[in-house]
C-alpha cells in the first residue's frame, strides 16, 4: 500500500487522511498544504498521511476483487499506523475520511480492542454515515470499474467531471489538478483511471439486504465512538441523506454537523470554507 506524506514525519501528531470508493491520496494535497500553512502559524508540528488504498493510485492490486472490503481496508489501515508509530512514536491521531474513507475511520474509530498506537483523537466524517442510500451506490454502479481509454488527459478530466456534478462547482484548474493523478499514461498510447476495474466486483454482488445488514453493523461502531466528530454533508448528497446526519448528531460522538450548500456526494475538501472547517476542527484547543 503506498501513501503519500506531508509535513514533519518526527511530528507526534498525525492526521490519517482516506480517500472514497474510486479515489485515491492526492485527492487531500489541498487540504493537506491548507493544515500544515495552519499549524505553522499555530506553532504546532503536524505530519498528515493520505494512502492509496488498495488496488487505487501506486498501491497494488488484490488478486481475489472480493477482498476490496472495508475489513480488508481497516487491517491495511492498521499496519500502516503501525508502521508509523515505528518510525515516528505517536501522541495524537485524527482521522479525515471521505465517502468509503470515513466507513473506514468509523470502524478504526468505533470498534473496541483494534491494535492503534493510540485512539482516535478526532475524526472527521466526510457525506458518509452507517446508512447509506442505495440510490447512490446504484447511481456509482453505473460507471465504477469503467475505466477509459482516453486520448488525453483533458479528455479523462472531461469525462471525471461528467460522472462527477456532486462534488460541487471547481474552478477549471482545480479539476484539473484534481484529475491529474486520477489518470495513469498506458504504454500503448492514451490514458486510464488509476485503479483496478475490480473494485467494482463486489458492489456489483450487492443487494438491498446486505447493505440493510451493513448498517445494523456500523451503527454500533458509530455509537461506540469516543472522539469529537465533525460530520460534513453536502446539501444535495444522495448517499447522505439529512435525516441519517440527524440521527448521528443526536448519538454515539453526538456529531457536529455542517450542511454545505451547492455540494451533492462528496465534497472535495478544495474550496477554502471546507479547509478551513477541518483545519479549525483538528488544530483549536490541541489536547
Amino acid at each position: 500500500m503506498a501513501w503519500w506524506q506531508w509535513g514533519d514525519a518526527a511530528a507526534p501528531h498525525g492526521v490519517v487522511c482516506v480517500h472514497g470508493l474510486s479515489r485515491q491520496g492526492r485527492d487531500f494535497d489541498t487540504l493537506a498544504r491548507t493544515l500544515l500553512e495552519q499549524a505553522h502559524a499555530r506553532g504546532q508540528s503536524l505530519r498528515v498521511v493520505c494512502p492509496d488504498v488498495a488496488g487505487r493510485g501506486e498501491s497494488d492490486w488484490l488478486p481475489d476483487p472480493m477482498r476490496y472490503q472495508v475489513s480488508t481496508y481497516v487491517a491495511d489501515m492498521l499496519a500502516l499506523l503501525a508502521r508509523l508509530h515505528a518510525q515516528a512514536p505517536m501522541q495524537a491521531l485524527d482521522w479525515v475520511g471521505t465517502s468509503m474513507g470515513g466507513l473506514i475511520g468509523m470502524t478504526v474509530a468505533g470498534a473496541p480492542g483494534l491494535p492503534l498506537p493510540v485512539p482516535v483523537r478526532r475524526l472527521v466524517l466526510n457525506d458518509v454515515g452507517p446508512r447509506v442510500e442505495w440510490v447512490a451506490l446504484a447511481r456509482i454502479g453505473q460507471y465504477l470499474g469503467k475505466t477509459g481509454p482516453f486520448a488525453t488527459v483533458e479528455e479523462g478530466a472531461a469525462a471525471l467531471r461528467a460522472i462527477s456534478t456532486g462534488f460541487g462547482p471547481h474552478s477549471d484548474a482545480e479539476w484539473l489538478a484534481l484529475s491529474r493523478p486520477m489518470l495513469r499514461a498506458q504504454p500503448q498510447g492514451g490514458w486510464r483511471l488509476h485503479y483496478d476495474p475490480a473494485i467494482a466486483v463486489p458492489l456489483e454482488g450487492l443487494t438491498p439486504e446486505a447493505l440493510a445488514a451493513g448498517e445494523a453493523a456500523l451503527w454500533p461502531l458509530y455509537d461506540a465512538i469516543a472522539a469529537p466528530t465533525l460530520l460534513l454533508r453536502g446539501a444535495q448528497s444522495d448517499l447522505l441523506t439529512a435525516e441519517t446526519a440527524s440521527h448521528m448528531a443526536a448519538r454515539g460522538p453526538k456529531a457536529r454537523v455542517v450542511t454545505l450548500a451547492g455540494v451533492g456526494h462528496a465534497p472535495t475538501l478544495v474550496a477554502p470554507d471546507q479547509t478551513a472547517l477541518v483545519c479549525d476542527f483538528l488544530l483549536s484547543e490541541l489536547a
